[in-house]
């Protein structure tokens, strides 16, 4: 609802930060750490960005506009995260650190300029109205007591 996403943006950008960089490091640490394969965050956030790039192809075949869904920049942040990882391999705890730093600061600043090249949503709001529920489905109203002092 494009009207709802505007009165809520900042407070969307926020949370949506704040859970995809958890998302992301938590993910990839956990792996490196129990695999200790390098350049794993990288690989897990091009799998999570081809995963949104489908739901955004499903959510535009169902009529939605393109701009409905908007991919997370996760792939830079995630390289950063196994820069660090690689710069740090004899201190994991450096490596949690330094990369969740790197990423928590890093993602919502490649998020916040990939959001400013959105379509407004308002000007979305006025070209897709809201559908319109057919005469068959319109609810009708009880007709509780209306007999009542008759």
């Amino acid at each position: 609802d494009y009207i709802f996403y505007t009165d809520w943006a900042w407070t969307s950008f926020v949370v949506f930060s704040i859970s995809q960089s958890t998302m992301l490091v938590v993910g990839a640490i956990y792996y490196m750490l129990f695999t200790g394969v390098p350049g794993t965050a990288t690989y897990y956030a091009t799998i999570m960005t081809i995963y949104t790039w489908v739901a955004k192809g499903a959510w535009f075949a169902l009529g939605y506009p393109y701009d409905f869904v908007v991919v997370p920049v996760w792939i830079p942040s995630a390289m950063l995260l196994d820069l660090a990882y690689w710069a740090t391999r004899r201190n994991k705890h450096a490596a949690i650190l330094i990369g969740g730093v790197l990423v928590g600061m890093s993602l919502p600043l490649f998020n916040m300029i990939n959001l400013l090249l959105v379509a407004d949503p308002l000007e979305m709001a006025f070209k897709y109205p809201r559908p319109t529920l057919p005469p068959y489905m319109t609810p009708i109203e009880p007709q509780v007591g209306k007999f009542y002092n008759s």
